[in-house]
């Protein structure tokens, strides 16, 4: 049935015929419809030719109603399905929306306009678009497809068309605006160029973009290389130490769980490191994924004018100043922890009573205070971590560590006796981590830290910044000299003998001791340093293990 219908429907209106004739190619039409195209309300005028076909037909041709197809269309148009029939609702004739934009020169019945012309202003149906097409005079005239909105496509100032785009301010232009206009002098191109040149700059974009991603996928490749390599090393290094502690006295059991313990503490967090620097990397694969697909979106757009006001809008004419994909520094994921750990175990077979206790005896694990952190500080729901919550600054950060208020304390406090503690630090490039004499309390409020870690008498810390280390305490600074760099900051602080003591806490290498006598609370302090364009954005965690080992609890035990 539907062919049916499409015969009896005028090629130029795509409506059922009104008042046909037929032409001598045995084309078919609406009297309207072929007048409109033919630009005349008579048969004696103009060039006759058949929308259809494109044949000339002769001056003389007559039109002449078809009364036999006139027929047929009353007779279907009677028995037309009603709408209450589901299975004909498509058969029955189209209504047109309020939205639909009429042919602004048929005369009687406007039909549906399917193209703009930005040089008459005015909406084409089918026929009259043919017509700037076969007219010389017209064939000039800037022809688009249709649309509501005449105005977007040309110039608000001169309702010139839209037929240049100026390089310097990168928005399209008439030629008055270059000529005479606000873009008088502007270096201009027409659209095709434009387009030619951005589209030049966009490849180079997607060919830079590839590169990065390339250089992704090889960064995450090393990251798990390295994650295969740090836990076949734990395990491989499990082993040995386990085998040369059978060959040692039963008392050094306790021992042995020690070393055991670091090890399962030092796979997890390296472990969790790499799995987190993976994470950044699939990120910037997807950033890059996402912009290659705009890209090749933008690539495929045929209309010069819709190209450039997209490529415009989306900030795309210039190739992307990227920031290169870091290499995975492998140092940062060394076995140098491991390796202290065996090397220690074969200390401990030539001279046994020279390593007892081990520092990492008096291993603790402090949890955060959240009350006593700065409001930029954000604490893990562990309370083992810190790290800066806020959006990055811009400011450049001082390489002093005097922006000392954005710190946070431990709950718990020392008095007496070792303690001993580790703070993972990785590859943050500033830090300020030490111990303080306490908060500072306040009547109507919660307590807030120190504002004055280092550059006071009660406090004492390691400065990093960008690769140096200082060691302040009351306002004097000293430059540390460090080999290689510290992933993991350990401090020990021991009462007894009035010191304060910082270490690589991967070799087991001192850094630093201070001389402290304080009769207050001790607190340790943590401060991560504000986050400067996302280059800090990284946590201090405190280092722990699941069930820490009190050597003096351990050693009683042996002697009963």
């Amino acid at each position: 049935m539907g062919t049916v219908e499409e015969t009896l429907k005028c090629p130029v209106c795509q409506d059922l015929f009104t008042d046909p004739v037929t032409l001598p190619c045995r084309h078919n039409f609406c009297l309207t419809c072929i007048q409109a195209v033919w630009e005349t309300d008579g048969p004696d005028e103009g060039l006759f030719f058949c929308p259809e076909c494109q044949i000339f037909l002769p001056s003389s041709l007559t039109l002449v109603i078809n009364t036999s197809l006139q027929t047929k269309v009353k007779d279907f148009a009677t028995n037309r399905p009603t709408k209450a029939d589901p299975l004909r609702t498509t058969l029955s004739r189209p209504t047109a929306s309020s939205s639909t934009i009429r042919c602004d020169h048929c005369i009687e019945t406007p039909s549906v306009a399917v193209k703009t012309c930005l040089t008459c202003d005015a909406s084409l149906c089918q026929a009259h678009a043919l017509l700037h097409q076969q007219r010389s005079a017209l064939r000039e005239h800037t022809v688009v497809e249709v649309t509501g909105d005449v105005l977007s496509l040309k110039c608000r100032e001169h309702r010139d068309e839209l037929k240049l785009f100026c390089m310097e301010e990168r928005v399209p232009v008439c030629c008055l605006c270059v000529l005479v206009g606000v873009h008088k002098n502007h270096k201009a191109f027409q659209l095709h160029e434009a387009c030619a040149d951005f589209k030049s700059k966009l490849q180079t974009t997607m060919n830079q973009l590839l590169k990065r991603r390339a250089e992704a996928e090889h960064a995450i490749k090393d990251l798990e290389s390295l994650y295969t390599q740090t836990v076949r090393s734990a395990a491989d290094l499990r082993e040995r130490v386990s085998d040369k502690y059978s060959r040692i006295h039963v008392v050094l059991d306790g021992d042995e769980r020690l070393m055991m313990q670091i090890i399962d503490a030092e796979e997890t967090y390296m472990t969790e490191w790499l799995e987190a620097q993976r994470g950044i990397m699939e990120a910037q694969i997807k950033e890059i994924d996402s912009l290659r697909a705009a890209s090749k979106s933008l690539l495929q757009e045929t209309n010069h004018l819709t190209f450039l006001q997209q490529i415009t809008a989306q900030n795309l004419c210039d190739p992307l100043d990227l920031a290169p994909i870091q290499a995975v520094d492998k140092d940062l994921c060394g076995t140098e922890k491991l390796q202290t750990v065996e090397r220690l175990v074969d200390d401990l077979s030539v001279a046994l009573s020279q390593h007892f206790p081990r520092m990492w005896s008096y291993l603790s694990s402090p949890a955060l205070d959240s009350k006593s952190a700065h409001p930029k500080l954000e604490i893990s729901q562990d309370k083992k971590q810190v790290y800066w919550r806020r959006q990055p600054v811009t400011e450049a950060l001082s390489p002093q560590p005097y922006d000392s208020q954005y710190s946070v304390l431990a709950q718990e406090s020392f008095t007496t006796g070792r303690h001993y503690w580790e703070v993972i630090v990785q590859d943050k490039p500033y830090w300020l981590i030490g111990v303080t004499t306490g908060p500072v309390h306040k009547k109507d409020g919660p307590c807030q830290s120190s504002s004055s870690l280092g550059v006071n008498d009660t406090s004492w810390c390691i400065y990093h910044g960008d690769g140096q280390y200082l060691a302040c305490h009351d306002t004097q600074e000293e430059q540390l000299s460090v080999g290689k760099r510290v992933r993991k900051l350990g401090i020990l602080v021991n009462f007894q003998k009035g010191e304060l003591s910082f270490y690589d806490a991967d070799a087991m290498t001192l850094l630093h001791s201070f001389r402290v006598r304080c009769t207050e609370p001790l607190y340790p302090m943590l401060n991560p340093c504000i986050d400067v364009n996302g280059l800090n954005r990284q946590p201090l965690t405190l280092f722990w293990i699941k069930e820490p080992w009190d050597w003096h609890v351990s050693t009683n035990e042996g002697k009963e």
